[in-house]
């Protein structure tokens, strides 16, 4: 079988830390090319846009769009006019409308369009879907707090409309918790912590439900210094169950019974080469339609201003 050849475009922190590494270990792909105003990588052909990666560059089957949110759509959109399969890193754009489209050219095109949600592919989330499905969840909690100097320096654009601030690493925490959990959740309030100088909180709690009344809420914080939390907690009938580590850990009251090395991104590629295969597309919008609503209903508090 002929390698998917794989254009990045975006080439910043996340692209350099985890998407170049996890295409060299996946099996049927390869990186031919990046696209990038201000980054290449050795060796590969580099263009400045993916207007001139698609007109100038090398032959190419997909493109995996790492760029800021804000300017996904458009470069989807021209990439499978262009007859490519897309990856959309996470979040898939700045909306949830914006994407229906995008779907659509997909499947008149035959093309992949995968909207990816790497946190679900942790090595601890099946198991823990899987032991929830037979106990009464009583309660969930997630508690999500980092610190956006080191994860995302220097990066204005997560401050802007449409960059989602704290929902940035928090849509992580959310796509685990659509995954695990046996009946779809949804928001019913939130309280926002705008900084004075940005567009994007910095700070949110939320209160979600499902359809049965289960309690559910959501602290997330970009704030954080020191060691960096990333936990989801759920009381059950029959224990209590905690995700730790983003998903990477589970243990059930305090005994670890699910650890293993962090593959996410090499299990996106994985799923991108079976899902480019067979035209196929794989876009589950209940993440971003959770952050959506928590805009729609979140009371907005003003804060200090943030300085990077």
């Amino acid at each position: 079988m002929t390698a998917l050849r794989i254009a990045i475009v975006g080439f910043g922190k996340i692209a350099r830390d985890q998407h170049v590494g996890a295409i060299a270990a996946t099996p049927g792909a390869v990186l031919a090319a990046v696209a990038s105003r201000n980054a290449s990588l050795p060796g590969l052909p580099h263009f400045a846009t993916i207007e001139e990666l698609l007109e100038k560059g090398p032959e190419i089957d997909a493109v995996s769009l790492c760029t800021p949110p804000q300017v996904r759509r458009a470069q989807a959109a021209a990439a499978l006019a262009a007859g490519k399969h897309v990856m959309l890193e996470k979040p898939p754009g700045i909306g949830v409308a914006e994407l229906d489209p995008l779907v659509a050219i997909a499947t008149d095109a035959k093309r992949t369009l995968f909207a990816t949600w790497h946190s679900r592919h942790a090595p601890a989330v099946e198991p823990a879907r899987e032991w929830l499905t037979t106990r009464r969840i009583k309660s969930v909690h997630i508690i999500w707090k980092e610190d956006v100097r080191v994860w995302h320096p220097g990066q204005t654009w997560i401050w802007e409309p449409g960059g989602l601030g704290v929902f940035d690493p928090g849509i992580n925490a959310l796509s685990i918790l659509t995954r695990i959990l046996p009946k779809p959740v949804f928001v019913t309030a939130a309280d926002l912590a705008f900084p004075a100088n940005c567009q994007s909180p910095i700070a949110a709690s939320l209160t979600l439900t499902d359809i049965d009344g289960l309690p559910v809420t959501a602290e997330f914080d970009f704030r954080q210094t020191g060691p960096q939390s990333w936990d989801i907690v759920a009381e059950t009938d029959q224990g209590r169950m905690t995700l730790s580590r983003g998903g990477r850990i589970m243990k059930v009251d305090g005994q670890v019974v699910a650890d293993a090395p962090d593959e996410e991104y090499r299990e996106l590629y994985r799923r991108f080469v079976e899902l480019a295969a067979s035209g196929e597309r794989d876009v589950d919008l209940a993440p971003i339609r959770l952050v959506a609503d928590a805009f729609l209903l979140g009371k907005r508090n003003i804060v200090e201003p943030f300085v990077d």
